[in-house]
């Protein structure tokens, strides 16, 4: 036995990714964090670069919770009780009291009874969609959903599966009227923010166009959203695309390890949705759970959210999101409008996009590329995320060097 033969398979791989453009390279480490001062944010030191500090403009910590005083404390207190892992998946003896306490105040959070947890929200997707699709389903998913959702329907081998044009209800209507009568249930599946552009989904548009065929299917239709990016970086008080759209999607999946800055994934729902997923899911009967310190840091982390200084932080990402979107619009580079901190830099060119990023390094400025097949041809971009951590000088020096860009 020899994995002689297929290596040359996979190396030739990535040759053809490094030709075109495609390949994502070594991963840069971060050793140390510089701690903010004379009005600039924090920096993060890498592996190989000496002495030199980085602006991190490419981070999913919306909030910067995973340095909050509150919740580093909890999850040293919680390791000091508990000890650092859950020892077996949860059925077996891996449910501690942090996990139950988590899931009840993420439930509250969020309107509704129950809440479960995953290893992480890719898990959580991919454990939860598959228990809703039988041989009777048709599955209609938003063009620009996540690979998490992508690869789940992939997974569920539903009867049929039809995508949408982007945020096109007309679209969504249109599928679920002449598809009537054909399948017994449907499921419409799709990411509440898009993580590439930072606009949303409309969740109300979505139900109201649901109920409105739902007859048409002897057993419903259900809506998931998953809402990672959304809920502790959108709307008024941090509780994402359905504070914002008035929308309540049926099956809820969002993160802990984006603006609550820990780790793992979690989905709310009825109860009896949450004990079904229980007995059925493989993704969390045969998964040890997070960790019960990171259960007990993601609740500081939510206290947090859930508080007026969870307030505060949502504003300031809403005003450093309006004023980002303004300076990038001045210097005449192309974005979307909203309030999301996710402020995409539409390139439309590969090799463009290697450059900026190239040049922003240079500058010790971190951002993130993103080419071909991550985003469709034509739509490369450069992803901008803006932290509570960022301060009004980071976005200025940022905005300075993008003048500077002679791409």
């Amino acid at each position: 036995m020899s994995l002689n033969k297929v290596e040359q398979l996979f190396n030739a791989k990535l040759i053809s990714l490094e030709e075109q453009g495609m390949r994502k390279g070594n991963e840069k480490t971060v050793i140390g964090v510089k701690p903010a001062e004379n009005g600039f944010g924090i920096r993060y030191k890498l592996e190989g670069y000496g002495d030199r500090a980085f602006l991190r403009m490419n981070s999913n910590s919306y909030l910067g919770l995973s340095l909050h005083p509150l919740v580093i404390r909890a999850e040293a207190e919680a390791v000091e009780k508990y000890g650092t892992g859950p020892g077996a998946v949860r059925f077996i003896s891996g449910t501690y009291q942090p996990h139950k306490d988590l899931e009840k105040r993420l439930a509250e959070f969020h309107g509704r009874e129950s809440a479960m947890l995953f290893s992480a929200a890719y898990a959580t997707m991919m454990g939860v969609l598959p228990q809703f699709i039988s041989e009777d389903t048709l599955v209609v998913s938003d063009a620009l959903n996540h690979s998490c959702i992508i690869n789940a329907i992939r997974l569920s081998l539903p009867a049929k599966k039809e995508v949408y044009a982007h945020a096109n209800i007309d679209a969504l209507d249109k599928i679920l009227a002449t598809n009537r009568g054909q399948f017994k249930r449907v499921c419409v599946v799709t990411d509440g923010i898009f993580s590439m552009r930072g606009d949303h989904a409309q969740i109300d548009k979505i139900n109201a166009c649901c109920k409105q065929h739902e007859a048409g299917y002897e057993e419903g239709i259900i809506s998931i959203v998953d809402d990672s990016h959304g809920v502790g970086a959108f709307g008024r008080s941090g509780r994402g695309t359905e504070e914002v759209t008035g929308g309540k999607a049926d099956i809820l999946i969002a993160t802990l390890g984006k603006s609550l800055g820990v780790n793992g994934g979690y989905v709310v729902a009825s109860p009896v949705v949450i004990n079904y997923l229980r007995e059925t899911s493989p993704f969390y009967i045969y998964s040890n759970p997070i960790t019960p310190a990171e259960a007990a840091a993601s609740l500081g982390a939510l206290s947090i959210l859930d508080s007026h200084e969870g307030l505060r932080l949502l504003e300031k990402l809403r005003c450093f999101s309006t004023l980002l979107r303004a300076g990038l619009e001045r210097l005449g580079y192309e974005t979307l409008p909203g309030e999301h901190p996710i402020v995409p830099i539409f390139v439309r060119d590969t090799n463009k996009t290697s450059a900026l990023v190239a040049h922003l390094f240079t500058h010790n400025i971190l951002v993130t590329g993103l080419n071909y097949p991550v985003v469709p041809k034509g739509e490369q971009e450069i992803r901008l995320q803006i932290s509570a951590d960022h301060t009004e000088q980071d976005l200025k020096f940022l905005l300075a060097k993008l003048a500077d860009f002679k791409g």
